[in-house]
């Protein structure tokens, strides 16, 4: 891949943000030696923070010439990278998407654009590490790199290079994207998975990059962790709602675990009804005993509290938005 192919490829990198003010600065100055090649335009959109971002952002782009705000009323991350496309998509080939909350290596935007130049994809998607730094932070990481908390997904855990269904998204087409009508901003997460629905079905391709990948931030306790997951589970219902899609065996598992956890209750009347819980209980408990002792990981059985967590969340999310009798009034 020469110099000059990638130069010539122009890429509209967005930031969308909400309360950021701790790591922006240090995120753009991160990036800015990978965008010394490439021909980029940064766009930082901003949600109505409320601690200072908005304020650190226009510092920043006042000093860049290649840097751009906009507000997003919206708030959203799917209305920010809209609002960003409608802005700016016209004047470049390459959409980037950068999270707020977390690290990136210096060349990973040129990485991108090398893998979608060499390979034709439309979309180039990433695999995404966990780090975490205090105590239920670190544990909630070591789960959300487990198995246990991420049910095997390949761009959780990280695979060969390979033609794939999602992934993390980095890089996609502005064509592709506005040919199949940008992120659903009814959508408040899972909003990157219905958008790689859509793609499939439009017959435009996802490629999945082991040359490249980023590291993410977990919530650093109990509340927003559930809150997360739970908004997760709400997500991928109203995404096989939407293309009348069946879940996978991987999203089946922790499916029936609110269901189960709620059956529990009725212990009162026949100690059968508990049983599915103190297995599902007592398999997340074994597995962190077993991370503490053969991977000697001292965060293995707070990690299993961390996956018991998002599985409960990420069920209830789920059920909540199956079961919602207002969306059975909405005509359709």
């Amino acid at each position: 891949m020469t110099v000059d192919a990638v130069a010539a490829v122009r890429c509209l990198i967005v930031i969308p943000c909400l309360n950021e003010a701790p790591y922006l600065e240090a995120l753009v100055r991160q990036l800015e030696p990978g965008l010394a090649g490439l021909n980029a335009t940064l766009v930082v959109v901003d949600g109505g923070s409320t601690d200072g971002t908005r304020e650190i952002a226009h510092r920043l782009a006042d000093a860049r010439p290649a840097m751009r705000v906009l507000d997003n009323p919206k708030r959203i991350q799917s209305a920010a990278v809209n609002l960003a496309v409608e802005a700016f998509g016209v004047e470049h080939d390459y959409l980037i998407r950068i999270d707020a909350h977390g690290t990136y290596p210096q060349d990973y935007c040129r990485v991108l654009v090398e893998e979608a130049l060499e390979t034709g994809a439309d979309s180039v998607v990433v695999a995404m590490q966990t780090v975490g730094f205090g105590t239920f932070q670190k544990a909630t990481a070591v789960a959300q790199n487990s198995v246990l908390g991420n049910g095997g997904a390949k761009h959780r855990v990280g695979a060969k290079s390979h033609w794939a269904e999602h992934g993390h998204h980095a890089l996609m087409r502005i064509a592709a994207f506005r040919a199949v009508g940008g992120y659903d901003e009814t959508f408040t997460a899972n909003e990157d998975a219905e958008c790689d629905y859509r793609l499939r079905e439009a017959g435009y391709c996802i490629w999945m990059t082991a040359r490249t990948s980023m590291i993410y931030y977990p919530r650093e306790s109990a509340l927003p962790l559930f809150r997360q997951y739970f908004g997760y589970g709400r997500g991928r219902a109203r995404n096989f709602l939407k293309h009348r899609a069946r879940p996978s065996l991987r999203q089946m598992l922790p499916l029936m675990v609110a269901p189960v956890a709620i059956g529990a209750f009725l212990a009162a009347l026949t100690w059968i009804a508990a049983v599915p819980f103190v297995l599902w209980a007592a398999a997340c408990l074994g597995y962190g005993a077993w991370m503490a002792l053969g991977e000697r990981n001292p965060y293995g059985p707070l990690a299993a509290v961390s996956a018991m967590i998002m599985h409960f969340a990420w069920s209830a999310g789920f059920w909540r938005e199956l079961l919602d009798i207002r969306r059975r009034r909405v005509p359709a």
